[in-house]
């Protein structure tokens, strides 16, 4: 199969970025729903099988190199996976577009090569040094 060329390559970039400019809300992390038991004997809870008080929803992430969790609401739950996912497509998106901009500033290389190697027309031997080589002590 052959590579695909300069025209393809920036037609490519050129739809992913518009893509990236649709990006919506996103927000980076890990949307968790935790049940716990609050302790007291005769609450549902302390049931066997029961699965405890809950879900409390709360998103956790690293900032600077620290986790930091924040408390999500019941109500916004949905919202915050879409935002998630908005997130997740955001790095997916940014991923595809630095992959096809290498791949077009090496085809745009190449066939700069190509070009200059067929304008030189000369030998492929190597040139000699033109100072000798320096002792190693």
């Amino acid at each position: 199969m052959a590579a695909p060329s300069v025209e393809e390559l920036s037609k490519r970039r050129e739809e992913i970025r518009g893509r990236l400019a649709s990006v919506g809300d996103l927000r980076p992390g890990s949307l968790v729903g935790r049940y716990r038991r609050c302790g007291k004997p005769g609450c549902h809870c302390a049931k066997e099988g029961d699965q405890g008080h809950g879900p409390s929803w709360s998103l956790t992430h690293a900032v600077k190199g620290k986790t930091v969790t924040r408390i999500i609401p019941a109500e916004s739950v949905e919202q915050t996976k879409a935002q998630l996912a908005e997130f997740d497509r955001f790095r997916s998106l940014t991923k595809e577009f630095v992959d096809t901009s290498e791949a077009l500033c090496h085809a745009r290389l190449e066939g700069a090569v190509s070009e200059e190697e067929a304008e030189k027309k000369g030998s492929k031997r190597a040139s000699r040094p033109k100072s000798p080589p320096k002792s190693r002590r």
